[in-house]
């Protein structure tokens, strides 16, 4: 049996899928009743020279012998999967514990589920239906639930957000292929597993993260929603249980922490008890929305929406060498109060499956260090993210902080919006985001903003419009660990974005499947 890989199949806007197929044919030089199975590996647009634009496949055919050599077909004797065993030999006489059910916590819990490991998982937020009613309830108005909002809650703080899957890490493993495969298996369009860019959007994906618990569930793990971990109860230099909000203990040796980047009060209490953390490096900007179409038309010379909403990536080091860059742009989607802290303001970026909003949306960040942060202290860097968030509630008078450029500019306090109008999830105040954020971050905002406006023609319009702060772009503390994923105190495995191995909804499910391939190097399953 042989895997033909044939790359470099160009379309143009208006072919239809098929067409690959056919022409992946020509170019293998084989006929279609030699094919048993084919499938796209990869899709992406290449609009360098526009107004010409082609759509570039990668497809993989399955056939009986091939013995030609031509170009653009790669043949290898089996096909890319991702593959593991667990190999352990100690007992595991405890269930293991997940602290967290975003990506990190999911796909830990459902590769331990799956292999008879039987984990508990706790999450402080709700299920996900319920958490959706939350949400919506404080973005119209009611009263923020600081244990489920859209930092807390079954799936993460990805599931309110674009769904983005795409990542830059090493894979020699197909651990990515197997990530996308399995959001298909729950319930994702089969076209992330191959579009250069996938996504899967926030209606999607809450289904997806439900079906994944039942799947869990089916298999012995166990859930605790609505519930915090107030304490981790160690003995002799080992994890020895976990006290739970509703004052229950939990026995247990292994406890894995995939608690996202906004539980600040569990990182307040692994200080208390001098677990290894240091400060790390993050980022902190606004949202700038502009009409999809100007988007679009600058992207694909055209403005509708037939390649699907266009997106954007931009980077700019600054005069004082500091960087600037686009982060978690959402086409077609909205900005959203991402407040997880009573009196602070966050904000961050969504989309729906469709994309088709009429705004784009993105985050434009300055890179902060920990020198940038008011003392060395592992949390120094939490702290300048709830002081900024702070003075955002009070410039917004309790809602999101909104600004056009120009005034942002100017720094005088925007009284009306411009020509684009704020697609919102939650209430705005007219305001000055000068008074929110550092002087450092506004005078490198204004120089990065002017330098994309001539990369996508409008971006720096004075109509364009910014809200803030987007501070949780990542997670300001790394959890200390060493190269089996373990902490100094036996038994505690930090993982994912909070802990500060990740960036994204597919890199922080990857760190968790890589601990649980470590524990399970270690130890048997309770099977």
């Amino acid at each position: 049996m042989k895997f033909l890989k044939v790359s470099n199949i160009k379309l143009s806007i208006d072919e239809k899928e098929q067409k690959a197929f056919e022409k992946a044919i020509k170019i293998a030089g084989i006929h279609s009743d030699d094919v048993i199975e084919k499938k796209i590996l990869k899709y992406s647009i290449d609009a360098r020279k526009k107004p010409e634009i082609n759509k570039i496949y990668t497809v993989l055919f399955k056939v009986e012998n091939y013995n030609k050599t031509r170009k653009n077909v790669t043949v290898t004797d089996k096909e890319k999967k991702y593959d593991f065993a667990p190999t352990g030999t100690c007992s595991i006489n405890k269930r293991p514990i997940i602290v967290g059910f975003g990506p990190a916590g999911m796909f830990c819990g459902y590769m331990l589920a799956k292999y008879g490991y039987k984990p508990i998982i706790i999450e402080r937020g709700s299920r996900v239906d319920e958490r959706i009613k939350k949400v919506n309830a404080f973005w119209n108005g009611e009263k923020l639930d600081t244990s489920c909002n859209v930092q807390f809650g079954e799936g993460g703080a990805g599931t309110f957000s674009d769904g983005k899957l795409n990542t830059g890490i090493k894979d020699k493993e197909n651990r990515i292929g197997f990530v996308l495969n399995t959001f298909v298996k729950f319930g994702a369009n089969p076209k992330i597993e191959y579009d250069a860019k996938p996504h899967i959007g926030t209606d999607v994906l809450s289904e997806v993260v439900k079906n994944m618990r039942h799947a869990i569930e089916d298999m012995g793990g166990t859930f605790y929603f609505d519930t915090t971990v107030s304490e981790i109860l160690l003995k002799n230099g080992r994890v020895n249980g976990l006290k739970l909000s509703n004052e229950e203990v939990i026995d247990t040796d292994i406890c894995l922490l995939a608690i996202g980047h906004s539980a600040r009060d569990t990182f307040e209490m692994l200080n208390r008890l001098n677990i290894p953390m240091e400060g790390k490096p993050f980022a902190m900007g606004v949202r700038v929305e502009h009409p999809q179409k100007m988007i679009n038309k600058s992207q694909y010379d055209f403005e509708d929406n037939r390649l699907g909403a266009a997106n954007y990536k931009l980077t700019y080091k600054t005069k004082k060498d500091r960087g600037v860059y686009s982060f978690c742009m959402c086409p077609g989607g909205f900005v959203v109060n991402a407040s997880s802290e009573e009196k602070e303001i966050a904000v961050n970026g969504m989309s729906y499956s469709k994309r088709d909003g009429e705004n784009a949306n993105s985050a434009i960040v300055v890179a902060l260090s920990p020198k940038d942060f008011r003392s060395s202290h592992p949390l120094a860097g939490m702290w300048l993210q709830r002081d900024i968030e702070k003075a955002a509630y009070k410039q917004g008078k309790g809602n999101i902080p909104l600004q056009t450029y120009g005034d942002f500019k100017k720094k005088i306090k925007s009284e009306k919006i411009g020509k684009i109008i704020p697609q919102i999830k939650g209430e705005y105040t007219m305001a000055d985001i000068n008074k929110v954020l550092p002087d450092f971050v506004c005078e490198a905002l204004v120089e990065g903003i002017d330098y994309f406006g001539k990369v996508i023609d409008g971006f720096n319009n004075e109509d364009t419009v910014l809200s803030a702060p987007e501070s949780r772009t990542s997670s300001p503390v790394r959890i200390i660990r060493n190269d089996d994923f373990e902490s100094e105190i036996k038994g505690l495995y930090p993982i994912g974005e909070g802990a500060g191995y990740a960036g994204g909804i597919t890199s922080a499910a990857i760190d968790g499947i890589k601990a649980f391939e470590a524990l399970a190097k270690k130890y048997r399953s309770l099977q």
